[in-house]
This record gives C-alpha cells, sequence and structure tokens, in this order.
C-alpha cells in the first residue's frame, strides 16, 4: 500500500474514521429499537422502521457524502461532520424521550415519528464520512479501486463489530442511555481530533470545527440526564418498572415498556386482578379436584402471578418457569418477593427452545403467557410450535394461552385454526364484547387431547366473577371460518394483529 496523498490523512487514522463512523450508525441502530420500546412497544413494526430508516439515512448520507467531496475540499467537512454526527447522537436520547412522552399507543404514525428521530439525521451524518475519506485519500485513478474497497470494507468491519459487540456485551452491562451518550461522546471527540491533525498537516484553514458544534454536545449531554424516562431499570429486552397499586397496599403492577404486564399481591397469591388470569385459573381449577397438585410448564413469566396461584391453592404443584428475560427474573425476586424452590422453578430460556428439551408426556398444564409487544412472539404461535406442546402434555393436559387481539380479530382466529390443526378439542374464554367485535383485547384459547370439561370451567369463570363466554363447538367453527394456519414458514402474526381495530 503506497503514501497517502498529499494532504491526506494517514491511512490508519483514515480507517479508524472509517471504522468508528460506520460502527457508531450501527451502535445506533441498535440502541434506537430499544429507545422507542418503551413508547410503542417492540413488534416487527418498530424493528422494520428502525431498520428501514437506518438503511435510508446511510444510502442519502454516502450519497450526498460523496457529490459533496467532489465540490469541495473534504478536510474541511469532515471534523465537523463527526463531531456534528457525534452531538446528534447525544441528542437523540433527549430528543426521543420527550417526544415519546407526549405520544400515546402504537399507531405507525408513533411508530414512524419516533423511529426517524432515533436515527436519520445523526446516522446520515455520519455515513457521509466515509466517502470523503476515500475521496480525501485517493492520489490517482491507479488506486481508486483499493482505495475504496479497502475503506468500504473496513467500514463495514466497523457496522459488524458495532453490532456484535453492542447487542451480546454492551446491552448487557450498560443501559441504553450510556452507550447512546458514551457513542456520541467518542465519535464528537474523534471528530475534534481530527480536526486538529488536518490543521497542523493541511493548514488554518482545514478541520475547523464551529463552536457552537462543541456546545451543541454538551447541550446534549445536560438535557440526555434531566429527559424523563419510564424505566426504572433496563433488561436485556424491555424498559421495566414496578408501581405500587395506591387502592391495595400490597399491590404491585409489573409494566415492561408500553405494557401492564403482571400484578402480583404480594400477600395474597390468590388475588388476581387481571381478567385473563383469572380465565386461565378458572381453566386450572376445573382440571382436576380442589387441591390435587399439578405438574405445570409456563411459558413466559413476567410476575409469576399464576404460578403463586397454584402453588398456594394446589399445594405441592410443580412449576417450571420459562422466561427469556434474566432481567425480569432479578426484578421478581428483588421487588415482587419472588422464592423459587423445587416447586416453583425459574429457567431463563426462550419458551420455543425450552419446549424442545421438555421431556414428553410429563406435564398436566402448559400455560402461554409470553408477549413480545402485543403479540405473542410468532415462533410459539405455529403449527410446529403447538406440536412441542402437544408432545409436552401428558394424555389429558390442557394448553392455556393468553391473545391479544383487535376487531377483526384475524390473529385470534388464526391461532384458534393452528391448535385445531393441532389438538382435536379446543375452546376460547372471552368477554361478550370481544366476541361481537365491538372490542379488542385479552381472550384465552385452550387445548387438549380429551374432551375439556366446558361446564366446569364455565362455572369456575363464574367463581372468579369473571364475566366472560365459554365458545365451542359449532359456534366456534364459525367464529375461526376459513383462518390460516400459521406455521414456522409463514406466521405473520404482527400483519393479523391490528391495535388499531
Amino acid at each position: 500500500m503506497g503514501p497517502p496523498a498529499p494532504g491526506a490523512l494517514p491511512n490508519w487514522v483514515a480507517a479508524t474514521v472509517t471504522f468508528l463512523c460506520s460502527g457508531a450508525v450501527l451502535v445506533l441502530e441498535v440502541v434506537g429499537l430499544r429507545l422507542i420500546a418503551p413508547y410503542v412497544g417492540v413488534t416487527l413494526q418498530t424493528s422494520t422502521a428502525i431498520i428501514g430508516f437506518a438503511l435510508a439515512a446511510i444510502a442519502m448520507g454516502a450519497w450526498t457524502g460523496g457529490a459533496t467531496a467532489d465540490r469541495s475540499d473534504p478536510r474541511g467537512l469532515i471534523a465537523p461532520l463527526m463531531v456534528a454526527g457525534g452531538a446528534l447522537l447525544v441528542a437523540v436520547l433527549p430528543l426521543v424521550r420527550f417526544t415519546g412522552a407526549l405520544l400515546t399507543g402504537a399507531d405507525a404514525g408513533g411508530v414512524l415519528l419516533l423511529a426517524a428521530a432515533a436515527v436519520v439525521v445523526p446516522a446520515a451524518l455520519l455515513s457521509a464520512v466515509p466517502p470523503m475519506v476515500v475521496k480525501l485519500q485517493l492520489s490517482s485513478l491507479a488506486e481508486t479501486g483499493s482505495v475504496v474497497g479497502r475503506l468500504s470494507g473496513i467500514g463495514t468491519l466497523g457496522g459488524i463489530a458495532a453490532t456484535f459487540v453492542t447487542g451480546f456485551l454492551l446491552i448487557a452491562i450498560l443501559p441504553s442511555s450510556i452507550i447512546l451518550v458514551g457513542t456520541g461522546a467518542l465519535t464528537a471527540a474523534a471528530g475534534v481530533a481530527v480536526g486538529v491533525l488536518l490543521r497542523r498537516r493541511s493548514g488554518e484553514a482545514a478541520g475547523r470545527v464551529p463552536g457552537g458544534l462543541l456546545v451543541l454536545v454538551v447541550a446534549g449531554g445536560l438535557l440526555a440526564a434531566v429527559a424523563p424516562t419510564p424505566c426504572e431499570e433496563e433488561t436485556a429486552y424491555h424498559c421495566a418498572r414496578v408501581v405500587a397499586d395506591p387502592h391495595r397496599p400490597s399491590g404491585r403492577l409489573l409494566m415492561l415498556d408500553t405494557l401492564r404486564h403482571s400484578y402480583v399481591d404480594l400477600a395474597d397469591p390468590t388475588h388476581l386482578e387481571f381478567e385473563y388470569v383469572r380465565a386461565i385459573a378458572a381453566v386450572t381449577d376445573a382440571l382436576a379436584p380442589t387441591g390435587e397438585p399439578l405438574s405445570a410448564l409456563h411459558i413466559g413469566g413476567g410476575g409469576l402471578t399464576l404460578p403463586r396461584y397454584l402453588e398456594a391453592v394446589r399445594p405441592g404443584t410443580e412449576n417450571l418457569v420459562m422466561e427469556v428475560d434474566p432481567g425480569v427474573v432479578r426484578i421478581d425476586r428483588n421487588r415482587l418477593a419472588l422464592e423459587t424452590s423445587e416447586r416453583v422453578r425459574v429457567r431463563v430460556a426462550d419458551g420455543r427452545v425450552g419446549l424442545a428439551e421438555e421431556r414428553p408426556g410429563r406435564r398436566d398444564l402448559v400455560v402461554g403467557d409470553a408477549f413480545g409487544g402485543l403479540s405473542v412472539p410468532w415462533q410459539l404461535t405455529t403449527r410446529e410450535a403447538l406440536g412441542l406442546i402437544d408432545a409436552a402434555l401428558a394424555d389429558d393436559g390442557v394448553y392455556a394461552v393468553n391473545l391479544i387481539d383487535y376487531p377483526p380479530l384475524d390473529f385470534v382466529r388464526a391461532e384458534l385454526g393452528t391448535m385445531r390443526a393441532v389438538f382435536p378439542h379446543v375452546l376460547l374464554l372471552a368477554a361478550p364484547s370481544v366476541l361481537a367485535g365491538e372490542d379488542g383485547g385479552n381472550v384465552v384459547a385452550v387445548a387438549s387431547r380429551r374432551p375439556l370439561p366446558a361446564d366446569r370451567i364455565a362455572a369456575a369463570v363464574s367463581v372468579h366473577a369473571l364475566p366472560w363466554q365459554v365458545v365451542q363447538g359449532s359456534r366456534l367453527d364459525e367464529f375461526v371460518g376459513d383462518a390460516p394456519v400459521l406455521t414456522d414458514d409463514f406466521a405473520p402474526v404482527d400483519q393479523l394483529l391490528t391495535p388499531d381495530g
């Protein structure tokens, strides 16, 4: 590799700048999803919006940066762009948090607005730097391919490194706010250093950084420190907080991102606040004589409301809870008085992975209550996943799953159709307004290989003071209609679920 062009950056500096700017964009893309999740949830739409806007910003920045480098001296632009991009990385945090505090719900407009605010401008500015570095390093057309290829490869490596380090390491040990502010500060500091180097090599005019950009970095950091945050704790997957019930001294509500995820009464595990939990409890009450222990597998832990209930009303019940988020388990222990034992065990694992490792024919009950945003993770909804659940159940075992949907309930219909492709006996518990298509919310679907005790379940629903109906037989046939069967090859869960109604 020959010497750099006169007035260019040393080759190692050019490589470092390209690596850093490309990496910072990918840090923003990874952290951006977590940044907007507390306000609009984690759905396919939110991740699609973040990725789409990031790619658009990269394309726009690279195109504009290359064109500008052909018309102006890159030596006067690289350092200011790096400092401006770093400053805006810092400013993204308060911008999203102040904007998100004004939004309600997870409608498409809110998702797109927050995603655009999180990534577009800083990603575009930083993406304009690599083509300017390429232009600066070129000394002749004879080396165009090697210079462009080398720096493009280094930029790609920067993005790869940033993605893996952020996703596997930084998010596990640092809050998203610190990752974002730290990345922005590092990028801005590197820009100042590059500016000093260019001025020394090329004269006073090159590499000058306007003082206003440095003020923007400091102002962004100050705003980040005072910006409102809905999080008490950032887990590996969620923005989490525990809220005390003002009407019940021992009541605690676990909030994960935008969802009221679990309600736990620290003094009375038989108090079930949410209607869907009472519906599942009614199913468990009807499975076996009062007080008889069960073997239960829970896919999704949250606050472990139902395992606590089963431990109280059916002493000796064996509960295994699969919870993918170790941070939620930590909150359960520290804030929600969870005490694990041989009868209440928690395994940190993805539900689909854990199901594949279950011993066949062991469980009297499998409860599905795992959510990513408003939707059940798609890999738990398919015929193949239900086959694993069927294998885990005893011959007379029962699967009960919490679902959320909105009119016209396309996802619930598809999931019921999928359950009926695996289990010969299926019924639905839902509020009359939901069944009539007037409202959305939670429903509970129940399946088994043996006939389900619908009358006993209906009686138990009444005992739990729940105004829900039990739907089965021809009425369920009519409700499901020709809904598609979800498979690992085709499971458009987020598209079927329509929060806008």
